[in-house]
């Protein structure tokens, strides 16, 4: 497949710590994100391109996708990840031929907003979806919507979490759909609001 026609949807995802602040995991749906990211990544790969930054709760899972779809679709993943947290890679990160080192800058916050710079500013997005997640979701879709406005936007509330606020609070009623609260249905979900949309 020609690496020029695919479309590039970002992912934003991870499953919250209980240690961290309780209004993510207190309505968080584990079982759902999980289901939701196996859903998407089915979905999406065959024939676009997911970009993320490799959260280590999200990355293996995208990995166990890529290889029961058996594909050679390695041009299919770009995964961003910054050297601040070079000591944490999961093993999995080996596992991709696509992956973009963003430089380590003294504090942990000003690491993480260079590698969404480059994220955001290095490619042109037709999609985003948030799954679950913690405060790096709610500053994600901030930082998205300036780089992106003009993309699909889609908050799967049903995975509670930072998505479940996002989708509450912040996303533009044109974006709201029923289905993104109470469809746990993830693979025609996506096909049919993520896919059919592109």
């Amino acid at each position: 497949m020609a690496t020029k026609s695919l479309k590039n949807i970002f992912l934003s995802a991870s499953i919250p710590f209980k240690e961290r602040d309780q209004k993510y995991y207190n309505s968080a749906d584990i079982i759902a994100i999980r289901d939701s990211i196996v859903a998407l990544a089915s979905t999406v790969l065959p024939g676009h391109r997911l970009i993320w930054g490799g959260h280590p709760s999200i990355t293996p899972i995208i990995y166990y996708v890529m290889q029961k779809l058996d594909l050679n679709i390695q041009e299919h993943v770009l995964l961003y990840q910054s050297k601040y947290f070079e000591h944490l890679f999961p093993p999995d990160n080996d596992k991709f031929k696509n992956i973009i080192l963003t430089e380590k800058r003294e504090k942990l916050a000003d690491s993480v907003f260079h590698m969404r710079e480059r994220m955001f500013g290095e490619h042109k997005f037709e999609a985003a979806v948030f799954i679950g997640g913690m405060e790096g979701i709610e500053d994600e879709f901030k930082m998205f919507k300036e780089f992106h406005p003009k993309a699909f936007l889609m908050p799967v509330a049903s995975t509670g979490a930072a998505a479940k606020l996002v989708y509450e609070e912040a996303l533009p009623d044109r974006f709201k759909n029923d289905r993104l609260v109470t469809d746990y249905g993830y693979m025609s979900l996506f096909q049919e609001l993520l896919i059919e949309q592109l």
